[in-house]
């Protein structure tokens, strides 16, 4: 009976993967088997703008030009883009690429592309931000097209990166549904569809058309576990080759064993704390008695203490063991648009966040409930607990309530919480957060799309619209700086925690290529040769 009880309560991953030191299953020598916390919420490359749909769909698609693993551009099926004048983008395509079923890529493709991305019904995060600013493509030759924009638009090529081209002939009227049976797939990746059920294992195999570099390997079962212990455990087993997102307490261990190998990089992706500063009343906050108060949240002084109550550095070292960078700002050093003083974490200062409580109005505190998930990012539920047990120092009666990220993000999508932990990574530059967590909501033009907190600033607003159409990198560099300084230091319109660090581990003989945005792609896989 205990031992029924035991298999039980171990996650399935666990029981399908070999005993530990026991021999895996042998495996053709050209295939690779990769473990990923999650797998895409749709094979449709238009349907979300989440980071695991990008990553699988590159195995498929290609941009126009693409990231590399710092977010760099480089070509892709285009081979050259300029910029002709502050409302037109010249882009030369690669003659020599061709879709998966032979046909060549045309401006056509093209335009019927950037139609439909930013238009899939039922998106839960449109592409729309980045085909929004496309006002028409006009074909000037074969390979030469023209993207006319409705206002100066500085990051157009790194908006075009995240949208995957469609074969016209294969796409036209295929819904995402359509997609996901498995309609559709013909792109100019490196990949070639096999299969795919939706949370289950996604197979593909090579395409020996490809232009670019060879995949090392002819053939990839991308396989979803979700518990990173049972990731772990099906690496030692042999079950799988690679995983991605290694637990903190296990990446050293499996640093200093010679039977495997692992890579780390700093993330781009900033993990904050969102604060609902929109409403008269949060449903989470009210006095110590339990009953309504005004919405504290509302005060840049309140929101101010918050901040500097929490000890960064403690977060850092003791919550995520090293593996994250305490910061201030809003992207990682080196992203364009940082501002270096503020790449400095936000010193714990816990008589400073009393005061500012007090002048506030609130020297007794409050109570308060902290919400994030706990499956999306390493330690999260952990970085959520101690974060209430440092506001409990502050003297806020502080709970905690974590949840699976699917109802997670869609309770933070509905705006049910006043305090939430969450992350984004700001495409390509500061100007990427800016738009799309700072400035105040507005659906029309497509800004303050992920503003959680409902933060909304007037004079914050007008700064980030004119430096999302300023050309000139070195002006739009200092006025990301200057929003930014109102964002955090002025406005506390979020919380800065810190960057995180993106690990994976791998068996002997392999190697990986670390992202800073967290993508984990077969085609950076290599074989090492010991």
């Amino acid at each position: 009976m205990l031992r029924q009880t035991l298999l039980a309560t171990l996650p399935l991953a666990a029981l399908l993967a070999a005993p530990m030191g026991a021999t895996a299953q042998a495996q053709p020598a050209d295939t690779m088997r990769i473990a990923v916390e999650g797998g895409p919420t749709s094979i449709d490359p238009h349907f979300a703008s989440v980071i695991t749909n990008y990553a699988y769909a590159r195995h498929f698609f290609q941009p126009l030009m693409e990231q590399d693993a710092t977010q760099q551009l480089r070509p892709a099926i285009a081979t050259s883009w300029r910029v002709v004048d502050p409302l037109t983008w010249e882009i030369k395509l690669n003659p020599d690429v061709r879709f998966q079923d032979g046909t060549p890529v045309t401006v056509e493709d093209v335009a019927f592309t950037l139609s439909r991305a930013g238009d899939v019904p039922n998106s839960p995060s449109s592409l729309n931000t980045y085909t929004r600013p496309i006002k028409a493509v006009e074909q000037v030759d074969a390979h030469t097209l023209l993207i006319r924009t409705h206002e100066p638009t500085p990051l157009m090529a790194n908006y075009l990166s995240m949208v995957m081209i469609l074969a016209k002939h294969a796409a036209e009227g295929l819904s995402t549904s359509d997609f996901n049976s498995g309609k559709g797939m013909v792109g100019t990746g490196p990949y070639r569809y096999v299969s795919w059920q939706p949370g289950g294992v996604a197979v593909m195999e090579r395409y020996d058309g490809f232009q670019g570099p060879k995949p090392a390997f002819a053939r990839v079962e991308f396989r979803p576990i979700a518990n990173s212990g049972s990731r772990v455990a099906a690496l030692r087993s042999g079950d799988v080759d690679l995983i991605e997102v290694v637990p903190t307490d296990e990446f050293e261990r499996l640093r200093k064993e010679t039977n495997f190998a692992v890579a780390e990089s700093p993330s781009n992706r900033l993990i904050f704390l969102t604060l609902d500063s929109d409403r008269e009343q949060s449903p989470y906050v009210t006095g110590r008695d339990g009953k309504p108060i005004p919405n504290p949240l509302r005060d840049p002084r309140v929101r101010r203490a918050l901040s500097k109550a929490i000890n960064r550095d403690a977060l850092v070292q003791r919550v995520m063991q090293g593996q994250a960078v305490a910061s201030n700002d809003l992207a990682p050093a080196g992203y364009f648009g940082t501002t270096p003083d503020l790449q400095k974490a936000e010193p714990f200062d816990l008589e400073g966040a009393r005061k500012l409580l007090a002048e506030a109005g609130f020297p007794n505190g409050f109570s308060v409930q902290v919400n994030g998930p706990n499956d999306r990012y390493p330690n999260d539920e952990k970085v959520v607990q101690a974060i209430a047990q440092m506001w409990t120092r502050l003297g806020l009666n502080a709970t905690v309530e974590t949840k699976p990220r699917g109802p997670w993000l869609s309770e933070a999508a509905q705006l049910k919480y006043s305090v939430n932990l969450t992350g984004f990574s700001p495409n390509p530059e500061v100007l990427g957060m800016l738009e799309s967590q700072i400035h105040s909501f507005d659906r029309a033009r497509g800004m303050g799309s992920q503003n959680r907190g409902r933060f909304s600033n007037a004079e914050l607003d007008a700064l980030i619209m004119r430096t999302r159409v300023t050309m000139d990198d070195a002006e739009r560099a200092r006025l990301s700086s200057e929003a930014t300084r109102k964002a955090i230091l002025e406005q506390q319109a979020i919380i800065p925690l810190y960057f995180q660090v993106n690990t994976w581990a791998m068996r002997k003989g392999l190697s990986y290529e670390a992202r800073t945005d967290e993508m984990t792609l077969a085609t950076s896989v290599r074989r090492t040769g010991n």
